[in-house]
């Protein structure tokens, strides 16, 4: 019965959505690599993705609580969609049981460190611990091997990138943020996502984001119908010959 009234909440926000959008509600932005604790040269995890297909990522970061994330989980299962989980050590090892069914549903889940410290002040030996430590727990309880990583706060150095890199670990960011962790309604949520995503967006919610369940819907059915499509970052990303330019983009070698 919930979850059939999120979807009656779903398509009445959608209109709004329509309407609000149609109004203008504000211009289109991306964030680039620049605006999340980003000055001068220096290397970059994944914010987003050249693509020319209208793929694009959902992906939900995981530290605190779990009291939507059934709702979550209904509607990407109702909608068949498929997304990219970033759990901290502690959420994992609090809710293993959760952990469990994110994997068994078919979706991705990345770390989001052991304890969400800001990475940049630690040394490398901590960083390899943050990340050894946190990849496991969730190896253990998944059986299937961590490959993404993604730093709390949006906060990284070049030592953080190039150690995550040499343990095998995609650092990602996101050039889509819901902003949701602000308690932002489900219809101020679902504009800001459906203004900025282009072809290979990463788009950034959390687990236990006030609305977000409530937006999730509205999100998905207006973006498919933008005609975009939706896989876990895993696979939207590229794996080899690529470079990552200035803004965090990540393009095929090649590619114009």
């Amino acid at each position: 019965m919930k979850f059939i009234t999120l979807r009656l909440k779903s398509l009445a926000l959608a209109g709004a959505l329509t309407l609000a959008l149609a109004a203008g509600m504000g211009a289109a932005y991306a964030a680039g690599a620049e605006d999340v604790y980003y000055s001068g040269a220096r290397s970059l995890p994944i914010y987003s993705v050249e693509r020319s297909d209208n793929k694009v990522a959902l992906s939900f970061d995981c530290a605190w609580g779990v009291d939507y994330t059934d709702s979550l989980l209904q509607t990407l299962a109702s909608e068949k969609v498929r997304v990219t989980f970033f759990t901290v050590q502690f959420w994992a090892e609090k809710y293993p049981a959760y952990v469990k069914k994110i994997a068994e549903a078919g979706h991705e889940i990345g770390t989001h460190s052991a304890t969400h410290p800001y990475m940049s002040r630690l040394s490398e030996t901590e960083i390899k611990k943050e990340l050894e430590t946190s990849s496991a727990a969730i190896e253990k309880i998944t059986g299937k091997d961590v490959e993404l990583f993604r730093p709390p706060y949006g906060d990284y150095d070049d030592l953080l990138i190039d150690t995550a890199n040499a343990m095998g670990l995609y650092p990602i960011q996101w050039d889509v943020d819901s902003l949701d962790w602000k308690n932002l309604s489900a219809s101020d949520i679902a504009a800001r996502i459906v203004e900025r995503t282009r072809s290979g967006s990463i788009i950034l919610m959390h687990n236990n984001g006030l609305h977000t369940a409530e937006a999730l819907p509205v999100v998905i059915d207006t973006l498919r119908a933008n005609g975009f499509e939706f896989v876990p970052i895993g696979e939207l990303i590229y794996r080899e010959n690529y470079t990552i330019d200035h803004t965090g983009r990540q393009i095929p070698q090649g590619a114009v």
